[in-house]
């Protein structure tokens, strides 16, 4: 049970990663990007195949997750910047399906359907029964980091910049801003911020597979931040760990219901994260932690 508990812990600071990149280019920036679990493959790939074909260091793992997720996010806005939001919507999401069938197809590279295994943990063999809860403060630790980091750069001039992007670009651009520059720079690093999340998290499962990857954990994502509260960075942790709790209970409250297929199980633990959130959202319209605008700078 400890060692469950130590997992879900740990599923949901890596969520709290992956809750922060989409803060970042939607609650900030206001682009819509739906494919967050493509960059989260990205990250997890890079990393393996690093660690494992060419028996790299984890850190260097690590830093190929951070490039390759943050390369694949430069490339995806320059196809995508000038789609409004709609359109945008549609091709992230369509770049997250591209991903998952190159990963189930290219078997080459990253062995199609039988995933790769093997994948390092960060001295698994020495902590043995202990690299649960080493690795769960690991994460939390690289967490409280990323939140630090973030949210200086909110309150921060760029951060100033990517509000004013989200509220009018037209105004942006009028006010001198390059915004094409400055929707580059955060759509790369929010995709960096994903593709590390997935390194994580195939460093701590040790095998991962193109299954894995599917755009559920986007929906995920967004239920969090939403619940959480957009544009709030804390929130957005928040909001993470509140998805995997309710995840989890639901699933022992459905096992309580008696007469139920798997299917039905699994589709009456869909309904119930769907009402909670609506409760959540008609007691808090803008989340738990909804965003508070920063002081104006003095001149």
């Amino acid at each position: 049970m400890i060692n469950y508990l130590l997992a879900m812990a740990t599923f949901a600071g890596i969520y709290g990663l992956l809750a922060l990149s989409l803060n970042l280019i939607w609650g900030l920036t206001g682009m819509v990007n739906l494919g967050l679990a493509g960059f989260f493959a990205v990250g997890a790939y890079a990393s393996a195949l690093t660690t494992t074909t060419l028996d790299l260091p984890i850190a260097l793992g690590l830093v190929a997750a951070l490039l390759a997720a943050g390369l694949a996010g430069i490339g995806l806005t320059l196809v995508t910047v000038r789609l409004r939001e709609d359109y945008l919507a549609i091709v992230t999401l369509g770049f997250a399906e591209v991903v998952r069938l190159v990963a189930l197809n290219e078997t080459w590279l990253t062995r199609g359907a039988d995933g790769i295994s093997g994948i390092p943990g960060p001295f698994r063999a020495e902590l043995g029964a202990q690299f649960n809860l080493a690795y769960l403060g690991f994460v939390l630790a690289l967490l409280g980091l990323a939140l630090v980091l973030v949210e200086r750069l909110r309150l921060s001039p760029f951060g100033r910049v990517l509000r004013a992007i989200r509220d009018d670009p037209q105004v942006t651009a009028v006010a001198g801003k390059n915004v094409l520059a400055f929707k580059l720079e955060a759509f790369a690093i929010s995709a960096a911020l994903a593709g590390f999340a997935g390194a994580l998290y195939g460093h701590y499962t040790s095998y991962i597979v193109p299954d894995i990857f599917e755009p559920l954990i986007t929906i995920y994502v967004f239920l969090a931040l939403t619940a959480g509260g957009t544009g709030n960075n804390r929130g957005a942790v928040l909001g993470a760990f509140l998805l995997l709790a309710v995840l989890e209970s639901t699933r022992f409250m459905t096992a309580w219901v008696p007469g139920l297929s798997g299917a039905q199980h699994a589709a009456l633990r869909e309904m119930l994260v769907g009402g909670l959130l609506i409760v959540v959202l008609l007691v808090r319209p803008r989340g738990i932690l909804p965003e508070r605008l920063p002081a104006p700078p003095r001149p």
